[in-house]
């Protein structure tokens, strides 16, 4: 009896091995998708690596084809803080800018970032940050904040500015011959240089809100923008400023030259304001949505890609019924 029953046993064993290292067919995975249209998305750019969006939980996501598919970019650490701007001093040369100082640069158009800079306690998020003529890199943020680095993004050490108060700094923007320079920010704050970054003056103040952002236009012409659609033009490079007239008193996040010099402002409530006479008069080009864009790219076919916190936008300008061409990007890794 016992040996009838060892032998089912082994029969019972040997048969399950058979079994278990047996071929079979195994049910495809699961497509794995980039939530890239409901993600918090903070910034947009476009580099040789191809479309760049960056945000919430220290995300960055580059797509090739101009936002139809999108892969996370391989980032050292895992800070998981929020990214809040992208910048790029060429096709290949940037840093990633957030939350607790968190620097990260990359060299090959946004695919690899490598972590140079991060505040264990205490840190400030940090908002913009630009390239200078001579080659040190600047960077900017909450408190008045500034970041010096001397070789090439490895190193940033603490830095001051003329005229600097303890006022968010928001953007720090160039000419594109790099002599003239602006920094703008909270409470009306701006900074020019008109010698390349060398020196830097405070501007009296003309506007008692926070500024996000400047852009220049050629010659001494400037452009800034802020809360409450407030935007201000200047032409003897940011010395004196006049009020631009806009049909919506939202706040403006971030901006774009389209075709033609047209200037392309984005923010609150899905708003887009446009500007084809050097930033004096502006109208409403896009409105619509509870998000709130941050930023804004033109593609080649002229149809916009959108940054919001809600997610990734696109938008058809030119076609018939712009209302009916609004849509969101399914991007999937």
């Amino acid at each position: 009896m016992r040996v009838a029953v060892g032998l089912v046993v082994a029969s019972i064993v040997a048969v399950a091995s058979i079994y278990s290292f047996s071929p079979r067919s195994v049910p495809p995975l699961r497509e794995t998708r980039i939530p890239v249209d409901a993600m918090q998305l903070t910034d947009i750019k476009q580099s040789k690596a191809g479309t760049i969006v960056a945000g919430e939980l220290g995300r960055i996501l580059v797509s090739p084809d101009e936002g139809r598919t999108w892969k996370p970019a391989s980032v050292t650490g895992d800070r998981q803080a929020l990214i809040t701007r992208l910048v790029f001093a060429d096709d290949r040369h940037g840093v990633a800018l957030g939350h607790e100082g968190w620097i990260l640069r990359t060299d090959d158009g946004g695919q690899n970032w490598t972590e140079t800079a991060f505040t264990e306690k205490n840190g400030e998020p940090l908002m913009s940050a630009a390239r200078l003529p001579g080659g040190d890199w600047l960077a900017v943020g909450a408190f008045g904040q500034v970041l010096r680095s001397i070789d090439d993004r490895n190193t940033w050490q603490t830095d001051t500015l003329p005229g600097l108060s303890d006022w968010h700094l928001n953007q720090i923007a160039s000419s594109a011959d790099g002599r003239q320079w602006m920094i703008v920010g909270e409470n009306g704050t701006v900074l020019r240089s008109t010698d390349g970054a060398q020196s830097w003056e405070a501007v009296e103040p003309f506007y008692r809100g926070s500024l996000y952002g400047a852009v220049h236009l050629g010659g001494k012409r400037w452009v800034t923008y802020g809360m409450r659609g407030n935007v201000f033009f200047s032409d003897d490079a940011g010395q004196t400023w006049n009020a631009a007239q806009t049909p919506a008193a939202v706040s403006l996040y971030g901006h774009t030259l389209a075709a033609g010099g047209e200037l392309l402002l984005v923010g609150q409530g899905g708003v887009v304001l446009s500007s084809k006479d050097g930033g004096e008069h502006f109208a409403v080009a896009r409105r619509g949505g509870r998000a709130s864009l941050t930023g804004i790219l033109v593609k080649r076919d002229g149809d916009w890609m959108m940054s919001s916190d809600g997610g990734l936008r696109a938008f058809a300008p030119n076609a018939r019924d712009a209302s009916t061409n609004e849509s969101t990007n399914k991007g999937a890794a």
